[in-house]
């Protein structure tokens, strides 16, 4: 396995996938990133200051539009940690 350069990694944005044998791993996550995000970034959101203006251009209904996905995938993981526990100390406390 090839690592190259370890002390000056290159980065790209493309989503080309790796030569290994972890090609099914990253169909899997690209495919889950694509289902969760299927919006584009809000242009305007990593454009920096504007003069003395430090809010972002974007405004906070594009926002939440974009990060909807990572929300709802929040709100299930936090239901799934507070239920799994709870409905299990039912099981085990209320047997009849």
């Amino acid at each position: 396995m090839e690592l190259g350069n370890i002390s000056q990694p290159v980065y790209s944005a493309s989503l080309e996938e790796p030569s290994s044998s972890t090609v099914g791993l990253v169909h899997m996550v690209h495919g889950f990133l694509r289902l969760v995000q299927p919006h584009g970034l809000p242009l305007g959101a990593c454009g920096g200051a504007r003069g003395a203006n430090l809010m972002p251009p974007f405004s906070l209904s594009q926002l939440l539009r974009y990060e909807l996905g990572f929300l709802v995938c929040a709100a299930i993981g936090l239901l799934f940690a507070v239920l799994v526990p709870l409905v299990g100390c039912c099981f085990c406390c209320c047997r009849c």
